[in-house]
């Protein structure tokens, strides 16, 4: 099945330059999956999807920190305004629906590499452009480790703050919980400290607000201490899966845990795994935290393998449930967490990675399992990863994801990179949004832009609270973004 699904796909030859579309039989296929192209054109922009290409009208890199990055963010700033530009900052462009792009404006490529820590407190101050590669290497040399980060450790952290993305250590809510404070740059220069005490509103509709409230330019962040953990593997149906996840992600002896799903056709989502990790209790000086061990690149080539073959991931998941539990060991938490999301990258340019999100109440999880079922592999995409994580409540951001406890489905396609594809993902993802909803889940908003307006107001209920208060922060809407156009830009629009 999987075969013919892909054949139904338009093949793909060698792309182009960026942003532009290449013919192909009847089709066309998009082309431009590079970042940046500075020898096609240095303002042609992209982000991780490659099916976002923005034309920019300036681009700066600000690699410096302290007062001299704030100057230059500044001047930027103040230039964009004075020639009525949009202004938008970011670290990685993890994004996928050109969210940190700006059409016609200024684009600002944060690359800083600051971490103070202050261990009495239990907190760092990181720059805004930081990766947290960085931040773990500093934290590790003193026995430290991030509360939360994402998944992967090359994105920014401030942009972890704007998407307020959750990981996987539990039993915590999305990594803005565990930010005390941050300076802001707003869009009149001004610098402004916010916390939950000081500018609270500012801060929490900055947390997760994409970059539309202004420039994060630091942020003091908590921490804990380093642990060596070990993993404990369960298998489970997804009925299980839905009560015991939530057990075991609250239980105060549990430091980090996901789940998996089984992806192969003849078995979809019939059986998951819950893999939990709970300190060895060893006493003495821990190892340094190490990135993409041998386990970790080797099983790339299992990984990329399954796009097409229903027998690569029949093997993939015999990995997952049967072999992992012989193969992997204790490790520091750190080193659990310092993992690149270029291990596993797509390097086929006739095809790209597209992530979704969705977060569901537990009890509504095996329901949205069934969901799921009907909807995926009636489409030609082929599903290669789904991580289950737990997520705590969130009653910090205006536009929260988890109001309550949910578990969070995250998926990874292979997409084709043609147009048939893109719209065939458009449909499948609007169902599986819509159906979500009706469940009383929501979607992540940083991936691409196939939600309705009417399916993001329900999911964010609070989406005009949010407009109103940009435009109080920004009036002249300085900071801006397609996703600010598609969703927002008619909100108390005079």
């Amino acid at each position: 099945m999987a075969l013919t699904r892909r054949a139904l796909l338009v093949g793909a030859g060698a792309v182009a330059g960026a942003g532009a579309t290449v013919a192909l039989g009847s089709e066309e296929v998009f082309s431009g999956r590079p970042a940046v192209v500075p020898d096609a054109d240095p303002n042609l922009l992209n982000d991780a999807s490659g099916l976002s290409p923005v034309r920019v009208a300036r681009h700066v890199t600000v690699e410096t920190g302290g007062e001299e990055a704030l100057a230059t963010l500044r001047a930027e700033l103040t230039e964009a305004r004075a020639a009525g530009r949009p202004f938008i900052a970011s670290a990685a462009r993890h994004s996928m629906g050109a969210h940190s792009l700006a059409s016609q404006g200024t684009a600002a490529t944060l690359r800083q590499d600051e971490v103070m820590l202050d261990t009495a407190a239990g907190t760092f101050r990181v720059s805004a452009g930081a990766r947290w590669q960085g931040v773990i290497a500093q934290l590790d040399a003193a026995g430290w480790s991030p509360t939360v980060m994402q998944s992967n450790n090359d994105f920014g952290v401030a942009s972890t703050f704007c998407v307020n993305a959750h990981g996987w250590p539990v039993a915590h809510g999305p990594f803005g919980s565990t930010v005390r404070a941050l300076r802001l740059l707003t869009a009149g220069g001004e610098v402004v400290e916010c916390s939950r005490e000081r500018e609270s509103d500012l801060f929490r509709a900055t947390m997760g607000g994409y970059g539309l409230t202004g420039i994060v330019l630091d942020l003091d962040v908590g921490m804990v201490r380093n642990e060596l953990l070990e993993p404990t593997f369960e298998t489970l149906s997804p009925e299980g899966f839905a009560t015991r996840f939530p057990a075991v992600a609250t239980d105060a002896n549990v430091r980090m845990a996901y789940g998996r799903l089984d992806v192969s056709l003849g078995r979809f989502f019939e059986e998951a795994v819950l893999v939990s990790y709970r300190p060895t209790g060893a006493e003495g000086a821990i190892p340094a935290a190490v990135s993409s061990g041998f386990l970790s690149r080797a099983s790339r080539y299992v990984f990329r393998g399954q796009v097409g073959s229903e027998g690569v991931k029949r093997v993939r998941w015999w990995i997952e449930r049967d072999a992992a539990p012989r193969l992997y060991g204790a490790a520091t938490r750190n080193t659990l967490l310092n993992e690149p999301v270029a291990t596993l990258d797509d390097g086929d340019p006739k095809r790209t990675d597209i992530l979704h999100e969705y977060f569901v109440p537990p009890a509504a999880f095996p329901a949205f399992v069934a969901a799921c079922r009907e909807v995926i592999p009636s489409s030609f995409q082929d599903l290669l990863n789904v991580t289950l994580r737990y997520v705590a409540p969130d009653g910090d951001s205006v536009l929260a994801y988890a109001p309550g406890p949910r578990i969070a489905a995250v998926m990874l396609f292979s997409q084709e990179m043609s147009h048939r594809a893109e719209r065939d993902m458009a449909a499948m993802t609007g169902e599986l949004i819509e159906r979500t909803l009706a469940l009383g889940g929501t979607y992540y908003l940083p991936y691409r832009p196939h939600a309705s307006r009417a399916q993001f107001q329900t999911a964010y209920p609070r989406f005009a609270e949010f407009a109103a208060f940009k435009r109080q922060v920004d009036p002249d809407l300085t900071f801006r973004s397609p996703f600010w156009e598609r969703y927002l830009a008619d909100e108390g629009a005079s």
